[in-house]
């Protein structure tokens, strides 16, 4: 809303959870880019930021993109490029060559189109015909066959199946919250807001197992995998940090091994978005980014949340804290108490706490 905090809950989330960097496919312009600077410049703490900023929403909304024309989506994207978004995203262009507007004007441009299709099987097929870079939310029908699977597999190509709120049936997260009390998790209501936490964790929705569809979304995702494809992470800030562990649990779940869903959450992201010759794995010449977990999620993927410390841009946190330890000592600068009264112990832009 215009008004930027001392420091971002949900940053500080994400980061205390491995999260270093994000790229946020629907975001406000106004907001996004400005707060992506501060992260830059050390004035806010939290992963690195990229983002499409304001989606190229088609349908009746306050935030219309309206393209009618050629000249509708270049002027649309050149918008978006000058604010400093390198990804566009095509979302709900109700016209197959609306969405190939977009398309040409992202390759003019040198720019990435992420597009969703808002649950609707014929547009994700023809999103991947059409030469979209990326499938943003899961293709609601599963299983998925030959034809399918051929195209979602293909070079160039990355499928982000965002399991936690997953197409076509009951969403992933609420397996979670049904079977992790996630209240009780002490590194996330240190400092997501006690009230978003209990809203959503306290009371559950209770299902059987066979009646969550992330099983089948998974094991479609898995057969990408499997066929050379790229599938990566999307954990829809549903719920910060956190969700990143879920997805990666839910890859396994489908037939993934510990080892390609860690891949998912790392360097297949980064290779998604290009970005693979600066992030997404540990080599000389990369960006200084680290995770140290305690225990091998390699061979049990449940221990990857229990992170100690991590790394990025070669400064160290202390990941339950994050407190900085490398290269110099700092404590997390505390922010105003505007949430005081929620009586949890958040940090940031909530109430202050002393961390030893």
């Amino acid at each position: 809303y215009g008004v930027y905090a001392q420091q971002n809950w949900a940053f500080l989330a994400n980061l205390a959870f491995g999260v270093t960097t994000t790229h946020d496919p629907s975001n406000n312009t106004q907001m996004i880019f400005a707060q992506s600077e501060l992260v830059k410049n050390g004035t806010l703490l939290g992963p690195r930021i990229f983002s499409t900023g304001t989606i190229l929403y088609g349908a009746e909304s306050a935030y219309k993109t309206v393209i009618d024309t050629y000249d509708d989506a270049l002027a649309a994207l050149k918008r978006r490029a000058a604010w400093g978004a390198f990804t566009v995203k095509s979302y709900n262009q109700p016209r197959r060559e609306q969405r190939q507007m977009v398309v040409k004007a992202g390759r003019e441009l040198g720019m990435m189109v992420v597009p969703e299709g808002g649950s609707a099987l014929q547009h994700n097929l023809t999103h991947l015909i059409d030469g979209h870079t990326t499938l943003e939310h899961a293709i609601p029908v599963a299983p998925l066959y030959d034809p399918a699977l051929r195209l979602l597999s293909r070079f160039g190509s990355g499928y982000t199946p965002t399991l936690v709120v997953g197409y076509g049936g009951l969403w992933g997260e609420n397996y979670w919250y049904q079977k992790t009390n996630v209240w009780e998790n002490e590194r996330l209501i240190r400092f997501v807001p006690k009230s978003v936490v209990e809203a959503r964790a306290r009371r559950r929705t209770m299902a059987p197992d066979e009646d969550y569809h992330h099983f089948a979304l998974a094991r479609s995702a898995a057969d990408v995998v499997h066929r050379g494809g790229n599938v990566q992470v999307g954990a829809h800030g549903q719920m910060q940090g956190l969700g990143v562990h879920w997805e990666m649990r839910m890859f396994e779940q489908g037939g993934m091994t510990a080892h390609e869903a860690l891949r998912a959450g790392t360097w297949m992201g980064a290779r998604a978005l290009g970005m693979d010759g600066s992030l997404g794995s540990i080599q000389p010449g990369l960006l200084a980014d680290l995770v140290l977990v305690d225990g091998d999620p390699s061979a049990d993927l449940a221990v990857s949340e229990n992170i100690s410390h991590v790394m990025i841009n070669g400064r160290l946190y202390d990941a339950r804290t994050l407190e900085q330890r490398i290269p110099d000592r700092r404590p997390l600068p505390p922010g105003p108490p505007q949430q005081a009264r929620s009586g949890g112990r958040n940090v940031g832009c909530l109430e202050t706490l002393d961390v030893p």
